[in-house]
Protein backbone atom coordinates (compact mmCIF):
# COMPACT_ATOMS: atom_id res chain seq x y z
CA UNK A 1 0.00 0.00 0.00
CA UNK A 2 1.40 3.39 -0.96
CA UNK A 3 2.04 6.25 1.44
CA UNK A 4 -0.66 8.40 -0.19
CA UNK A 5 -3.23 5.63 0.24
CA UNK A 6 -2.42 5.23 3.93
CA UNK A 7 -2.62 9.00 4.39
CA UNK A 8 -6.01 9.10 2.68
CA UNK A 9 -7.30 6.26 4.87
CA UNK A 10 -5.96 7.93 8.02
CA UNK A 11 -7.56 11.20 7.02
CA UNK A 12 -10.89 9.54 6.35
CA UNK A 13 -10.82 7.81 9.73
CA UNK A 14 -10.23 11.14 11.44
CA UNK A 15 -12.77 12.92 9.22
CA UNK A 16 -15.67 10.63 10.19
CA UNK A 17 -15.85 11.64 13.88
CA UNK A 18 -15.23 15.27 12.94
CA UNK A 19 -18.09 15.17 10.45
CA UNK A 20 -20.32 13.58 13.08
CA UNK A 21 -19.32 16.25 15.61
CA UNK A 22 -20.24 19.04 13.21
CA UNK A 23 -23.80 17.72 12.96
CA UNK A 24 -24.34 17.74 16.74
CA UNK A 25 -25.81 20.49 18.87
CA UNK A 26 -23.67 22.92 20.85
CA UNK A 27 -24.55 21.10 24.09
CA UNK A 28 -23.30 17.74 22.75
CA UNK A 29 -20.20 19.47 21.34
CA UNK A 30 -19.46 20.96 24.78
CA UNK A 31 -19.78 17.57 26.49
CA UNK A 32 -17.44 15.97 23.95
CA UNK A 33 -14.83 18.61 24.69
CA UNK A 34 -15.21 17.89 28.41
CA UNK A 35 -14.55 14.15 28.00
CA UNK A 36 -10.77 14.48 28.68
CA UNK A 37 -11.49 16.48 31.83
CA UNK A 38 -14.01 13.87 32.99
CA UNK A 39 -11.48 11.07 32.41
CA UNK A 40 -8.84 12.95 34.38
CA UNK A 41 -11.31 13.59 37.18
CA UNK A 42 -12.19 9.90 37.27
CA UNK A 43 -8.52 8.99 37.68
CA UNK A 44 -7.52 11.57 40.29
CA UNK A 45 -10.78 11.82 42.26
CA UNK A 46 -13.27 9.01 41.78
CA UNK A 47 -10.79 6.13 41.83
CA UNK A 48 -9.25 7.15 45.19
CA UNK A 49 -12.75 7.64 46.59
CA UNK A 50 -13.79 4.16 45.49
CA UNK A 51 -10.62 2.69 46.98
CA UNK A 52 -11.25 4.54 50.24
CA UNK A 53 -14.73 3.04 50.43
CA UNK A 54 -13.31 -0.42 49.72
CA UNK A 55 -10.74 -0.04 52.50
CA UNK A 56 -13.48 1.10 54.89
CA UNK A 57 -15.18 -2.28 54.50
CA UNK A 58 -12.13 -4.07 55.91
CA UNK A 59 -11.12 -4.61 59.53
CA UNK A 60 -8.31 -2.80 61.30
CA UNK A 61 -5.19 -4.93 61.69
CA UNK A 62 -3.34 -2.97 64.35
CA UNK A 63 -0.92 -5.71 65.40
CA UNK A 64 -0.24 -6.94 61.88
CA UNK A 65 2.22 -5.71 59.28
CA UNK A 66 -0.72 -5.41 56.89
CA UNK A 67 -2.78 -2.33 57.90
CA UNK A 68 -6.03 -3.98 56.78
CA UNK A 69 -7.69 -7.17 57.94
CA UNK A 70 -10.59 -9.27 56.74
CA UNK A 71 -13.81 -8.04 55.15
CA UNK A 72 -16.26 -6.79 57.80
CA UNK A 73 -18.79 -4.92 55.69
CA UNK A 74 -20.33 -1.88 57.38
CA UNK A 75 -19.09 -2.71 60.89
CA UNK A 76 -16.69 0.24 60.92
CA UNK A 77 -19.52 2.64 60.08
CA UNK A 78 -21.74 1.10 62.76
CA UNK A 79 -18.98 1.51 65.36
CA UNK A 80 -18.48 5.11 64.32
CA UNK A 81 -22.12 6.16 64.26
CA UNK A 82 -23.13 4.37 67.46
CA UNK A 83 -20.11 5.51 69.48
CA UNK A 84 -19.05 2.02 70.46
CA UNK A 85 -17.21 2.23 73.81
CA UNK A 86 -14.59 -0.32 72.78
CA UNK A 87 -13.98 1.67 69.65
CA UNK A 88 -13.55 5.04 71.36
CA UNK A 89 -11.12 3.57 73.89
CA UNK A 90 -8.76 2.77 71.04
CA UNK A 91 -8.10 6.49 70.60
CA UNK A 92 -5.44 6.69 73.26
CA UNK A 93 -3.80 10.08 73.85
CA UNK A 94 -7.08 11.80 72.99
CA UNK A 95 -8.86 13.60 75.82
CA UNK A 96 -11.11 16.53 75.01
CA UNK A 97 -10.47 19.47 77.30
CA UNK A 98 -13.87 21.05 77.59
CA UNK A 99 -17.16 20.65 75.83
CA UNK A 100 -19.11 22.25 73.03
CA UNK A 101 -22.62 23.73 73.19
CA UNK A 102 -25.30 21.06 72.81
CA UNK A 103 -22.58 18.36 72.74
CA UNK A 104 -21.78 16.76 76.06
CA UNK A 105 -18.25 16.03 77.19
CA UNK A 106 -18.97 12.32 77.19
CA UNK A 107 -20.38 12.30 73.66
CA UNK A 108 -18.80 9.95 71.10
CA UNK A 109 -15.71 11.38 69.47
CA UNK A 110 -17.32 11.24 66.01
CA UNK A 111 -20.27 13.27 67.28
CA UNK A 112 -17.86 15.91 68.57
CA UNK A 113 -16.02 15.94 65.23
CA UNK A 114 -19.22 16.26 63.18
CA UNK A 115 -20.43 19.13 65.37
CA UNK A 116 -17.12 20.99 65.08
CA UNK A 117 -16.92 20.49 61.31
CA UNK A 118 -20.49 21.57 60.56
CA UNK A 119 -20.45 24.48 63.01
CA UNK A 120 -17.13 25.71 61.66
CA UNK A 121 -18.23 25.42 58.03
CA UNK A 122 -21.58 27.17 58.56
CA UNK A 123 -20.27 29.99 60.75
CA UNK A 124 -17.09 30.64 58.77
CA UNK A 125 -18.88 30.71 55.41
CA UNK A 126 -21.64 32.94 56.85
CA UNK A 127 -19.26 35.53 58.28
CA UNK A 128 -16.80 35.39 55.38
CA UNK A 129 -19.57 35.80 52.81
CA UNK A 130 -21.14 38.72 54.65
CA UNK A 131 -17.87 40.55 55.28
CA UNK A 132 -16.49 39.65 51.85
CA UNK A 133 -19.65 40.94 50.17
CA UNK A 134 -19.24 44.24 51.97
CA UNK A 135 -15.59 44.48 50.97
CA UNK A 136 -16.45 43.65 47.35
CA UNK A 137 -19.10 46.38 47.25
CA UNK A 138 -16.54 48.90 48.51
CA UNK A 139 -13.84 47.76 46.07
CA UNK A 140 -16.33 47.93 43.20
CA UNK A 141 -16.54 51.71 43.64
CA UNK A 142 -14.15 54.24 42.15
CA UNK A 143 -12.17 56.07 44.83
CA UNK A 144 -8.64 57.27 45.41
CA UNK A 145 -6.32 54.55 46.76
CA UNK A 146 -8.54 51.64 45.74
CA UNK A 147 -5.48 49.70 44.53
CA UNK A 148 -3.84 49.90 47.97
CA UNK A 149 -7.04 48.89 49.70
CA UNK A 150 -7.18 45.78 47.52
CA UNK A 151 -3.61 44.93 48.46
CA UNK A 152 -4.38 45.39 52.16
CA UNK A 153 -7.38 43.04 51.91
CA UNK A 154 -5.41 40.37 50.05
CA UNK A 155 -2.43 40.30 52.46
CA UNK A 156 -4.06 38.01 55.09
CA UNK A 157 -5.05 35.54 52.36
CA UNK A 158 -1.43 35.40 51.16
CA UNK A 159 -0.10 34.35 54.57
CA UNK A 160 0.59 30.57 54.81
CA UNK A 161 -1.66 28.62 57.15
CA UNK A 162 1.16 27.64 59.51
CA UNK A 163 2.27 31.26 59.97
CA UNK A 164 -1.34 32.35 60.37
CA UNK A 165 -1.89 29.70 63.04
CA UNK A 166 1.30 30.68 64.83
CA UNK A 167 0.16 34.33 64.90
CA UNK A 168 -3.06 33.42 66.69
CA UNK A 169 -1.30 30.85 68.89
CA UNK A 170 1.08 33.54 70.16
CA UNK A 171 -1.74 36.09 70.37
CA UNK A 172 -3.72 33.91 72.77
CA UNK A 173 -0.83 32.23 74.55
CA UNK A 174 -1.58 32.56 78.29
CA UNK A 175 1.94 33.76 79.16
CA UNK A 176 2.96 36.09 76.30
CA UNK A 177 -0.21 36.78 74.30
CA UNK A 178 -1.98 40.09 74.95
CA UNK A 179 -5.17 38.73 73.33
CA UNK A 180 -5.80 36.40 76.27
CA UNK A 181 -5.68 39.19 78.83
CA UNK A 182 -8.03 41.38 76.80
CA UNK A 183 -10.59 38.64 76.17
CA UNK A 184 -10.41 37.56 79.81
CA UNK A 185 -11.05 41.17 80.84
CA UNK A 186 -14.15 41.13 78.62
CA UNK A 187 -15.23 37.90 80.30
CA UNK A 188 -15.23 35.94 77.03
CA UNK A 189 -12.29 33.55 77.56
CA UNK A 190 -10.84 31.75 80.53
CA UNK A 191 -7.25 31.81 81.75
CA UNK A 192 -6.05 29.27 79.17
CA UNK A 193 -8.20 29.63 76.04
CA UNK A 194 -6.01 27.33 73.91
CA UNK A 195 -6.71 24.51 76.36
CA UNK A 196 -10.48 24.95 76.25
CA UNK A 197 -12.40 23.37 73.39
CA UNK A 198 -15.03 26.11 73.16
CA UNK A 199 -12.53 28.98 73.45
CA UNK A 200 -10.15 27.39 70.95
CA UNK A 201 -13.00 26.87 68.52
CA UNK A 202 -13.73 30.61 68.58
CA UNK A 203 -10.03 31.41 68.07
CA UNK A 204 -9.78 29.07 65.08
CA UNK A 205 -13.00 30.49 63.63
CA UNK A 206 -11.76 34.09 63.94
CA UNK A 207 -8.38 33.13 62.46
CA UNK A 208 -10.06 31.56 59.44
CA UNK A 209 -12.39 34.52 58.93
CA UNK A 210 -9.43 36.91 59.12
CA UNK A 211 -7.57 34.99 56.43
CA UNK A 212 -10.21 33.73 53.99
CA UNK A 213 -12.59 36.70 53.79
CA UNK A 214 -10.34 38.12 51.06
CA UNK A 215 -10.94 35.01 48.94
CA UNK A 216 -14.70 35.57 49.10
CA UNK A 217 -14.31 39.28 48.40
CA UNK A 218 -12.26 38.69 45.25
CA UNK A 219 -14.69 36.13 43.80
CA UNK A 220 -17.73 38.29 44.57
CA UNK A 221 -15.93 41.35 43.17
CA UNK A 222 -15.43 39.48 39.88
CA UNK A 223 -19.18 38.89 39.75
CA UNK A 224 -19.94 42.53 40.54
CA UNK A 225 -17.67 43.82 37.79
CA UNK A 226 -19.40 41.60 35.22
CA UNK A 227 -22.70 43.47 35.73
CA UNK A 228 -23.60 45.90 32.95
CA UNK A 229 -23.23 49.42 34.40
CA UNK A 230 -25.93 50.67 32.06
CA UNK A 231 -28.52 48.91 34.22
CA UNK A 232 -27.65 51.17 37.15
CA UNK A 233 -27.89 54.27 34.97
CA UNK A 234 -31.37 53.26 33.79
CA UNK A 235 -32.40 52.52 37.39
CA UNK A 236 -31.17 55.94 38.55
CA UNK A 237 -33.10 57.69 35.79
CA UNK A 238 -36.19 55.72 36.79
CA UNK A 239 -35.81 56.99 40.35
CA UNK A 240 -34.70 53.73 42.01
CA UNK A 241 -33.13 54.14 45.44
CA UNK A 242 -29.70 52.63 46.29
CA UNK A 243 -31.43 49.80 48.17
CA UNK A 244 -33.71 49.08 45.21
CA UNK A 245 -30.74 49.03 42.84
CA UNK A 246 -28.99 46.57 45.15
CA UNK A 247 -32.07 44.38 45.62
CA UNK A 248 -33.24 44.19 42.00
CA UNK A 249 -29.95 44.50 40.07
CA UNK A 250 -26.88 43.72 42.16
CA UNK A 251 -28.11 40.80 44.24
CA UNK A 252 -29.84 38.78 41.47
CA UNK A 253 -27.03 39.24 38.96
CA UNK A 254 -24.22 38.50 41.41
CA UNK A 255 -26.03 35.46 42.88
CA UNK A 256 -24.32 32.86 40.61
CA UNK A 257 -20.83 34.17 41.47
CA UNK A 258 -21.82 34.37 45.13
CA UNK A 259 -23.04 30.76 45.20
CA UNK A 260 -19.89 29.52 43.43
CA UNK A 261 -17.73 31.35 45.98
CA UNK A 262 -19.74 29.84 48.85
CA UNK A 263 -19.47 26.40 47.27
CA UNK A 264 -15.67 26.56 47.06
CA UNK A 265 -15.38 27.97 50.57
CA UNK A 266 -17.72 25.39 52.10
CA UNK A 267 -15.80 22.49 50.59
CA UNK A 268 -12.57 23.95 51.95
CA UNK A 269 -14.05 24.62 55.39
CA UNK A 270 -15.35 21.05 55.67
CA UNK A 271 -11.76 19.83 55.29
CA UNK A 272 -10.32 22.06 58.03
CA UNK A 273 -7.23 20.55 59.62
CA UNK A 274 -4.00 22.55 59.34
CA UNK A 275 -5.28 25.65 61.12
CA UNK A 276 -6.70 23.59 63.98
CA UNK A 277 -3.62 21.42 64.39
CA UNK A 278 -1.18 24.35 64.40
CA UNK A 279 -3.29 26.57 66.67
CA UNK A 280 -4.98 24.49 69.36
CA UNK A 281 -4.47 20.86 68.35
CA UNK A 282 -6.90 18.22 67.16
CA UNK A 283 -7.33 16.89 70.70
CA UNK A 284 -8.84 20.23 71.73
CA UNK A 285 -10.86 21.09 68.61
CA UNK A 286 -11.54 17.84 66.74
CA UNK A 287 -12.83 17.94 63.17
CA UNK A 288 -13.61 15.10 60.79
CA UNK A 289 -10.26 15.50 59.07
CA UNK A 290 -8.56 15.59 62.47
CA UNK A 291 -10.30 12.32 63.29
CA UNK A 292 -8.82 10.75 60.14
CA UNK A 293 -5.31 11.86 61.16
CA UNK A 294 -5.80 10.63 64.73
CA UNK A 295 -7.01 7.24 63.50
CA UNK A 296 -3.96 6.94 61.24
CA UNK A 297 -1.16 8.33 63.38
CA UNK A 298 -2.19 7.63 66.96
CA UNK A 299 -4.29 4.49 66.71
CA UNK A 300 -2.95 2.94 63.49
CA UNK A 301 -6.53 2.16 62.48
CA UNK A 302 -6.34 2.47 58.70
CA UNK A 303 -9.76 1.00 57.95
CA UNK A 304 -11.42 3.26 60.51
CA UNK A 305 -9.63 6.26 59.03
CA UNK A 306 -10.95 5.25 55.61
CA UNK A 307 -14.47 5.09 57.03
CA UNK A 308 -14.24 8.60 58.49
CA UNK A 309 -12.70 9.92 55.26
CA UNK A 310 -15.54 8.46 53.19
CA UNK A 311 -18.16 9.83 55.58
CA UNK A 312 -16.53 13.24 55.24
CA UNK A 313 -16.72 12.97 51.46
CA UNK A 314 -20.43 12.08 51.70
CA UNK A 315 -21.16 15.10 53.91
CA UNK A 316 -19.25 17.42 51.56
CA UNK A 317 -21.10 15.95 48.57
CA UNK A 318 -24.43 16.70 50.24
CA UNK A 319 -23.44 20.36 50.60
CA UNK A 320 -22.26 20.44 46.99
CA UNK A 321 -25.62 19.11 45.77
CA UNK A 322 -27.47 21.80 47.74
CA UNK A 323 -25.32 24.53 46.24
CA UNK A 324 -25.67 23.16 42.72
CA UNK A 325 -29.46 23.06 43.04
CA UNK A 326 -29.45 26.63 44.34
CA UNK A 327 -27.16 27.68 41.51
CA UNK A 328 -29.40 26.00 38.95
CA UNK A 329 -32.45 27.79 40.31
CA UNK A 330 -30.79 31.22 40.54
CA UNK A 331 -31.25 33.79 37.82
CA UNK A 332 -28.44 33.35 35.34
CA UNK A 333 -27.53 29.98 36.81
CA UNK A 334 -26.83 26.80 34.95
CA UNK A 335 -29.92 25.63 33.13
Amino acid sequence: MSTDTRADEGGSVLARPLDWLETQSEEVYAYVLLVPAFLLLAVVAFYPLIETFRFSLLADAIASADPFGEFVGLDNYVALLTGDTNFTQQFVSVSLSGSFPFVGFGAPFLQQAIFVTLAFAILSVLFETTIGFGQALVLDQDFYGRRWVRVAIIIPWAIPIVIQAMIFFLLFNPTIGFGTEFMRWLGVFGNTPLSSSSDSFVIVLVADIWKTTAFMALLILAGLQSIDRGLYDVAKVSGASPWQRFKYITLPLVAPALLVAMLFRTMDAMRIYGLIDATAGCETVPSLTCLVIIALNESRRWATASSVAFLTAVVISAFVVVYLVALRNSDGGVA
